[in-house]
């Protein structure tokens, strides 16, 4: 577990994520984190959530025409 301090940076207010946490979520200077509001608390990730979704629908419309999409190939 890591303890984060609020920080003033110009005039907004934010935290500095230590190294092994920037590493641990494969990030670096100048990339994005999504913060994301469920029912446990705030989750920090570097995925963008609506692309998750996209995924998804996806995978669930592949899944519908799985038969369509096996004769479509041959």
């Amino acid at each position: 577990m890591h303890v984060l301090k609020l920080t003033q940076i110009g005039n907004s207010v934010g935290v500095v994520l230590p190294k092994e946490v920037l590493a641990r979520l494969k990030l670096g200077k100048g990339e994005q984190l999504y913060v994301i509001e469920t029912p446990e608390g705030i989750t920090l990730t570097p995925y963008d959530p609506s692309i998750a979704e996209q995924v998804e629908l996806g995978r669930d419309f592949m899944r519908e025409y799985r038969d369509t999409f096996h004769a479509l190939a041959k």
